[in-house]
């Protein structure tokens, strides 16, 4: 019997999906109105809240790497190269200064907006008229003006009454403006512009600009950024992708451009001394008359020229790292932006690859100073340190270079001076010419090396490409992404749905009041003896022989349920309690007396509850001797049983006079005597007695009876309540308790709230001709909240 008792309140206390169906949709008004309201909002705030639009874009970066490996190693080490290059590039293309180049580019700085009576639009491109920034006061702080158009060609400025004409110059506290006319259609009268300091545009676009890999591991970029117009996210967006490729192939540029610089610089000064060692030769030839030094000079000049030959070339490498050793010498070109070249005809690996290093730091450098990094900054300085290292390296590998060539010059030298030993015996002025045309051979062919290497250099800078692509262009978008529009709308009614059910839940769960059955069976095992709906007739004696309301029902059924619990029982004594006034004893104690009654039952109420007597008021009977005279033995008690008006079989035995002590005159020997001579008169005895939960009267007189029915009313009594209840059942302080659940508050379609038994509800009243229903009085909300519950749809139906 436990087992399956404990079975059953294990299903009462998980409900059901059904059970909390119903439970919630009683209030189905409340969530519709809610609905309404969250939906209302949801369309003001799309009505009237700022839009924004997102335009995208598809860019790939170019591998510079096209070898393909075998070695799954160097496959690893060359992808996570690749990502970081990759991610460098995205942070290039986030980059301050490119992003200037964009706001210089579109005029970012201009905003224009159309003033509307309840929000204002973004005419980007399609304002009707231009303003021409000619002077900024203060290129530091923003400002603003409005222009409202009086006709075609005449407007005021900020509600100034002046008029002005379109073209005509202005000038403010803000700077020197003129406000020119385009084609564009009018989008209203009433006009703002604003104007931002560069570097606030260029914050704000950098905040939002979003540039992601489209795929991990590939170079494809998508580049997308919001903005309160379509045409000017997509704008942003195709112009930082066009200014990201002009900008790279600058970057590649950078270098060649910087060795141009450097070698037209020295084919300018030997091009002057070319020309003065020339001017020299031609006068040193027409003032002593040598026509052909080549054929006076015979054989041994041939061998000397090919001696001086190779002297001049190795002389010619020397010049070269000469010139290489002397720049890098000066400070003032310690950290200069013109670059070191790198292949001037010296042919060494070693010198070439240090070059090479060395101009690229240089070139890193710059760009970490361009990117307005501080110069006192760690990586600036980091970068300081490895171009003062590579300096030195290359300074040392050229030292080296030097004195091999010199060594080699010697040899040469010196095969050169076995030659010459030979010319003694030639004119003084063969010789002197032959050294002059030597200097004039060197000058030119150190000439001709640098002219040919500067065409190398220019073809190499005109097939420099960009190392990315654009491959989807950005293209205006007509439907905003913020507010967006269905998530707004989901989102209110999913508040709309939620806010009902969370006030709900949360009464529910603050909720110290038992409102369903389940509330008692969760606590307690003591039986309910039956339900007792509100009654809306103000009476308390609602069971007469012809009546046919739910309420007197119900006494019927408890009635019936009481012979379970009385079984083959003589003349009972039922005793009526409760936890504390106001839960309905007198009620119940005079309806059930009175459906006793009905069954021909000789019945008596007696008036305990001494304190507070209620039962003669609920009857309309005035206040009499009773109880109280009797237990002082002041009265009879055959002179105190009163019968009741109208009702056969019922009596009352009224309180009497309120004692000064009423829980020691229950102690009295008389109360004994009182019970066995009431159970002599009467076959029903029914105790209305004080609240068990209050004083002690009921445990008094719980001696005398043979059944307790404990009342609980619905939404008065305590849940903690219930406990004192399911003390009094255990551990046997009452005779037999059963609970009486009062003042049911019926809810159409489904009981009350919580476990309606008996059928509360499914079709036992209007219509059903089982009893008469009892109606409240509703007034407009309440009849429209009727009417709009589905509940009562169903209930009518049925």
């Amino acid at each position: 019997m436990e087992d399956q008792i404990s079975s059953n309140k294990k299903e009462l206390w998980n409900l059901s999906i059904k059970d909390l169906f119903y439970k919630y949709v009683r209030f189905l008004p409340w969530f519709i109105l809610s609905v309404v309201v969250a939906l209302s909002g949801a369309w003001l705030y799309l009505r009237y809240a700022p839009q924004t639009y997102e335009a995208g874009g598809t860019l790939i970066i170019k591998s510079e790497k096209q070898a393909i490996r075998n070695d799954k190693m160097e496959d690893i080490l060359s992808g996570n190269s690749r990502m970081q290059s990759i991610q460098s590039e995205i942070e290039m293309l986030r980059s301050r200064p490119l992003v200037t180049r964009v706001v210089d580019r579109l005029h970012l700085q201009q905003n224009y907006v159309a003033i509307g009576k309840f929000k204002d639009l973004n005419v980007y491109k399609d304002c009707p008229f231009l303003v021409d920034v000619l002077k900024v006061a203060d290129s530091s702080r923003p400002y603003s003006f409005k222009l409202k158009f009086i006709d075609g060609s005449r407007y005021r400025m900020n509600d100034n009454p002046a008029i002005l004409t379109f073209g005509q110059l202005v000038t403010n506290e803000f700077g020197v403006f003129r406000i020119v006319k385009n084609n564009t259609p009018y989008a209203g009268t009433e006009y703002k512009f604003s104007w931002e300091p560069a570097y606030r545009v260029v914050s704000t676009l950098v905040r939002n600009l979003k540039v992601q890999p489209r795929t991990l591991g590939t170079g494809i970029l998508s580049i997308s950024i919001p903005a309160e117009n379509g045409t000017m996210a997509a704008d942003v967006v195709n112009t930082l992708m066009a200014e990201y490729d002009v900008m790279t192939v600058e970057q590649n540029n950078f270098s060649t451009d910087q060795i141009l610089s450097f070698v037209d610089s020295r084919l300018n000064i030997l091009n002057r001394e070319l020309d003065s060692i020339q001017y020299i030769l031609l006068d040193y030839q027409q003032r002593n008359n040598i026509i052909d030094a080549e054929v006076q000079s015979g054989e041994y000049f041939k061998k000397i020229s090919e001696a001086d030959k190779a002297v001049n070339e190795q002389k010619i490498r020397v010049d070269v790292a000469n010139i290489i050793d002397g720049y890098l010498s000066d400070k003032r070109n310690q950290y200069s932006r013109v670059v070191v070249p790198s292949s001037l005809g010296l042919e060494d690996i070693t010198l070439n690859e240090l070059v090479m290093a060395y101009n690229k730091a240089q070139l890193e450098r710059q760009v970490l100073l361009g990117g307005n990094v501080p110069p006192d900054n760690p990586y600036v300085k980091e970068a300081e340190g490895q171009i003062e290292n590579l300096r030195e390296r290359v300074r040392e590998n050229i030292r080296n270079i030097k004195s091999s060539y010199n060594s080699v010059i010697a040899t040469l030298q010196r095969r050169g001076i076995q030659e010459q030993s030979q010319l003694r015996e030639l004119p003084y002025k063969l010789k002197e010419y032959v050294e002059i045309q030597r200097q004039v051979n060197s000058k030119l062919a150190l000439f001709n090396l640098l002219q040919g290497k500067r065409e190398e250099t220019a073809i190499t800078r005109a097939s420099t490409i960009s190392n990315s692509k654009v491959i989807d262009m950005a293209v205006p978008s007509s439907f905003p992404v913020k507010p967006n529009r269905r998530a707004v709308q989901l989102l209110a009614l999913l508040i709309g749905l939620a806010l009902p059910a969370v006030v709900l839940f949360i009464r529910e769960l603050l909720n110290d009041k038992v409102n369903s059955r389940a509330d008692i069976e969760r606590i307690t095992n003591a039986p309910i003896l039956g339900e007792v709906g509100h009654s809306f007739t103000g009476q308390t004696l609602v069971v007469t022989k012809t009546s046919r309301s739910m309420v007197a029902e119900q006494f019927r059924i408890i009635r019936s349920n009481l012979q379970y619990v009385l079984p083959q029982k003589e003349k009972p004594v039922i005793l009526i309690t409760s936890s504390f006034s106001g839960e309905g004893k007198s009620f119940v104690s005079t309806n059930m007396a009175a459906v006793m009654a009905l069954t021909g039952k000789k019945t008596v109420i007696l008036e305990f509850d001494i304190r507070k007597p209620r039962v003669l008021a609920g009857l309309g009977m005035s206040k009499q001797a009773g109880i109280s005279n009797y237990l002082i033995g002041k009265a009879e008690l055959k002179d105190l049983i009163i019968p009741v008006e109208g009702q056969e079989n019922l009596f009352v035995l009224p309180c009497g006079p309120i004692p000064p002590n009423p829980s020691e005159l229950l102690l009295d020997p008389r109360v004994t005597e009182l019970f066995a001579r009431l159970r002599e008169e009467f076959d029903m005895i029914f105790i209305d007695t004080a609240p068990v939960g209050m004083v002690s009267d009921a445990m008094t007189l719980g001696k005398y009876a043979d059944c307790t029915l404990y009342l609980v009313r619905q939404g008065h009594t305590f849940k903690k309540q219930i406990g004192l209840i399911d003390e009094l059942y255990r551990e046997e302080k009452l005779p037999k308790v059963s609970v009486i659940i009062n003042d049911v508050k019926m809810k159409h379609g489904y009981g009350y709230y919580g476990y309606g038994r008996y059928g509360y509800g499914y079709g036992y009243g209007e219509k059903s001709g089982y009893y008469d229903e009892e109606r409240p009085q509703r007034g407009f909300f309440g009849k429209l909240f009727y009417a709009l519950n589905p509940l009562n749809w169903f209930r009518r139906k049925r």
